[in-house]
């Protein structure tokens, strides 16, 4: 414990020292790939030879080509000397169909400017994470030593098994609701929005008639409350969730079903044969069949399949995250050899956040990454807790707590909040 607490100092130390000495001036190059994305790169003064790709996170607005973010740690990054680069990417929504060659032309585009960089880290959040992780395996980056999905979408693909279940069971609960259907149900296939007068606003009015979610507490009629209850207990949804989750299994399903770069109207999940806990829901549900050719894109688009080579990975995850649960890391674990991969959990109960770390937490998890690089030992949440308290008790300007990685947090398995199909 006494040399875990030495080394957070050390990092607090060389921190405060890097961004205190960090080059006041920085190149910046943005410029347009072939395929339509935009490419942001910024090249400190004393660049020390490596590049950190930041990834962003899911967008279901018009695609528009703007300029990416290089993600809440690029200051720490370059104050460091690494050079940071980011990536619009050609598609919105789940847009892995298209995340590798974005990759690549980032990556054509840096050694075309500066150079083949030394060592290459990735680095993203939420659907970026999952974006990192096929970066590993699947894209030609050249030296991939690290990376960094915080707060990932891990389980890839099957990700969207979840979505599935929560537009069906609410069909189940509420199509019959006055005012409460959702176009689409019925077919047990979300409409095609983009055809279609369906806003997120007139989901939320559908949702509120079914649960009461916007209705005043004391408006709220026991039907409603007895019919929330029902969805919470068969979706296993924190409530503050509801109205984001519905999103991404209302609009962002359609996009992925319907458009004609990912699926192409072919179902790539279904709920045949899986086993609801209440008995109505499991007897009147919509069952969806999954299309074979379907499926095999949803998987090829993107599933991991733990093949990382010889990269070093701390992915971490926010205990209350009911986008995103953090139960998809159990099932990258379950993939990644135990060599290679550190898992760490942020414990914010009673909080329900995605993606709601301190920015000590951050900066901890980077450091924890950049160690093990360097030939320090396989960081564990313990350590990574104790780096972040270092961080936080060396009062460093913007690096604040608190810092909660839980080294007794159990990530149950993702099977028993989905069931498998």
């Amino acid at each position: 414990m006494q040399i875990i607490k030495l080394t957070a100092r050390f990092v607090s130390a060389a921190i405060a020292m890097a961004l205190a000495s960090a080059a006041i001036a920085n190149t910046v190059l943005e410029t347009e790939t072939d395929g339509g994305a935009i490419v942001k790169i910024e090249m400190p003064d004393n660049w020390n030879g490596s590049l950190v790709i930041y990834n962003h996170g899911f967008d279901l607005g018009a695609l528009v080509p703007s300029t990416p973010s290089l993600g809440p740690l690029a200051s720490v990054q370059f104050s460091q000397g690494y050079a940071v680069a980011a990536s619009s990417y050609q598609q919105n929504g789940w847009a892995l169909y298209k995340t590798k060659n974005d990759l690549q032309n980032l990556m054509d585009v840096f050694k075309d400017n500066f150079g083949k960089p030394g060592e290459v880290y990735l680095h993203g959040f939420s659907l970026g994470g999952i974006v990192t992780a096929q970066g590993i395996e699947k894209a030609s980056l050249g030296n991939v030593v690290g990376a960094y999905p915080a707060c990932g979408a891990m389980a890839g693909s099957r990700s969207w098994d979840g979505a599935l279940d929560l537009r069906l069971v609410y069909d189940a609960i509420c199509a019959s609701v006055p005012g409460a259907e959702i176009p689409g149900g019925s077919t047990g296939l979300p409409a095609r929005f983009t055809e279609y007068p369906f806003s997120q606003t007139d989901m939320a009015l559908a949702i509120n008639a079914c649960f009461g979610l916007l209705t005043p507490p004391g408006a709220v009629t026991p039907e409603q409350q007895a019919r929330l209850q029902l969805f919470l207990d068969e979706t296993d949804l924190p409530a503050s969730f509801i109205l984001t989750d519905m999103g991404f299994s209302v609009f962002g399903l359609s996009d992925l079903i319907f458009d004609t770069r990912k699926l192409n109207g072919k179902q790539g999940m279904g709920n045949v044969g899986v086993q609801y806990d209440n008995a109505s829901i499991e007897t009147t549900i919509e069952r969806v069949k999954t299309h074979p050719g379907g499926l095999n894109r949803h998987t090829k688009n993107y599933e991991p399949t733990g093949d990382v080579g010889n990269v070093k990975i701390v992915s971490t995850h926010t205990s209350g995250d009911g986008l995103v649960i953090v139960e998809q890391q159990q099932v990258y674990r379950d993939l990644v050899p135990a060599s290679n991969l550190t898992v760490a959990v942020v414990n914010e109960a009673p909080l329900e956040t995605h993606c709601g770390y301190t920015v000590a937490e951050l900066v901890a998890g980077w450091e924890a990454l950049r160690g093990w690089v360097a030939g320090a030992p396989q960081p564990t949440a313990a350590s990574i807790q104790a780096t972040c308290q270092g961080l936080v008790g060396a009062n460093i300007p913007g690096i604040d707590g608190p810092c909660r990685y839980d080294p007794a947090f159990v990530i149950e398995n993702m099977d028993d909040r989905v069931p498998p199909r």
